[in-house]
Parts: C-alpha cells; structure tokens; sequence
C-alpha cells in the first residue's frame, strides 16, 4: 500500500469541474482558441474561472490577463490576477505572460491603494505546495495593507530585520550567481 502524500498539484489537475463550453456565443474569441487548443486546462479552477465555467467577481480583464476577488481575502480588497492561457507556476509561465500578470496587477495595485485607502500593497506569489500555493495556475495576490488591522488579517511569517549569517548569505548569493552563468 501506497503511503505517500499525493502531489497537489495532480489533485489539482485531476479535480473535477464543468467542462468549458467552447460554442458559449459571449466567449471571446481567443479563449474559444486557447481552450480548443489545450492553453487553458479543462480540470483547472482559475481556467474555469476565466471560461466563464466558474463564478468570480471580475475586477479586470484584457487579451491575456483575468483579475477577480480572492473569496479568502487575506485583507480587504485581497484580489488575483492570473493569466488567461494556463501555466502551473512561476517556474512554467512564459515570459510574456509573466509581464501582463506583473503589469496588471501594478495597475490594479494602484486604483485599489486609491480606493480603498490602503497604506501600502503586497504583491505574492506562492510556487509550490511547500510555499503555500493551493491552485496550481499561476497567479498574483494583490492584498491592499491597512494600519488598520480591521481591515487586515495578513501577519508576517517572519521577522524582517533580524540579521542572517553574512558567511551564509555570501555562499548563497555566490551559488546562485554560478547557476544564471
């Protein structure tokens, strides 16, 4: 008997959710393409969302990018940007689409800063079930920050300011610098 965890991310893809409905005459022309095309995954969540397949409460939307409110608002006005075509992760997405995600959630991170009064925004991306990503479909959270803590549930998971071994990071950085070489 089999007694390891199963990968997420295959819980992920092979959860079950209504099949896009590609003949949907209001669908956009590119997302009938990519969905014909297998861009956009039939056993995705936030590919059902962007199909139309799964309800949102759309904030934005262009050729390549969605935006909607998260339903487990870390703060209020916490929001996701994904892009249309589907990639698992930071690792996968390609560069295009990795830019439209960054350059809208900028601009929503803005208009939410004015209009909700925010004192600042985060912008986060979890790659990995070990670093907390539930929905294996790129995304970016755009949370609002408040002094306010009302209106804000996020906490740091660490503590900035309390200084690392410099002999550590300097091995690290000098790892990572040979790697991109």
């Amino acid at each position: 008997m089999d007694t390891t965890d199963p990968d997420p991310a295959d819980q992920h893809r092979n959860a079950v959710r209504p099949q896009a409905n590609l003949s949907r005459p209001d669908a956009p022309p590119l997302q009938r393409f990519w969905l014909a095309s297998g861009a956009m995954s039939d056993q995705c969540l936030f590919c059902g969302i962007v199909a139309g397949d799964i309800p949102s409460a759309k904030v934005a939307e262009d050729d390549m990018t969605y935006a909607f409110m998260d339903i487990n608002p870390a703060s209020d006005g916490h929001l996701l940007v994904v892009p249309k075509r589907h990639s698992k992760d930071l690792f996968e997405i390609p560069a295009d689409d990795l830019t439209a995600v960054t350059l809208t959630a900028q601009r929503i991170a803005k208009a939410a800063a004015g209009e909700f009064g925010a004192d600042g925004v985060n912008l986060l991306n979890c790659c990995g079930a070990d670093a907390w990503q539930t929905v294996f479909h790129f995304h970016l959270h755009v949370i609002p920050r408040y002094i306010d803590k009302a209106k804000d549930r996020l906490v740091l998971p660490w503590e900035p300011g309390i200084p690392g071994d410099m002999d550590a990071i300097a091995a690290m950085g000098g790892r990572l610098r040979a790697a991109l070489d």
